[in-house]
């Protein structure tokens, strides 16, 4: 049983987000759930790239730093957007 109350109906890429095994699980806790999971999600984020990094060593640092980059354009377009 969920500590949440999902709405009614949710939009497509709501359900297509939450259907992802274990990040739609996440992600439905930090939108629906008490607002520190947020920051629990965060610290999770932040230890799997950790982690990453002592198992792979220089490309566990880049390769998700770089994976980043489109989402860092988009957010800078969306800005000078207004």
């Amino acid at each position: 049983m969920a500590a949440y109350a999902l709405p009614a109906q949710l939009t497509i890429w709501q359900r297509i987000l939450f259907a992802i095994p274990v990040l739609g699980r996440v992600m439905k806790e930090v939108a629906y759930g008490p607002e520190e999971n947020l920051y629990y999600a965060l610290a999770t984020l932040v230890s799997a790239w950790g982690c990453s990094i002592l198992l792979f060593g220089i490309p566990g640092l880049y390769i998700p730093a770089l994976c980043l980059v489109p989402v860092m354009f988009i957010l800078l377009i969306t800005i000078t957007r207004g």
